[in-house]
């Protein structure tokens, strides 16, 4: 799996708070991953490990013409 800051993720640990949120990579260091969260009138930056995520696939669910 492979993680770049910019990418879109998705937290895949049912036990986190953040289960099934999606957000932006800002930072990796290691195997911790810095993943933005922004909600209306609220962002959040939190860290996981990198196995609690997983990449989105932006183009997922777009109609082709």
């Amino acid at each position: 799996m492979i993680v770049l800051p910019g990418a879109t993720v998705k937290v895949i640990n049912p036990q986190d708070t953040y289960y099934e949120f999606q957000g932006l990579v800002q930072r990796i260091d290691g195997k911790r991953v810095a993943v933005l969260f922004e909600g209306g009138n609220w962002d959040k930056l939190v860290t996981f490990q990198l196995s609690e995520l997983e990449p989105v696939d932006p183009t997922a669910g777009k109609k082709k013409k």
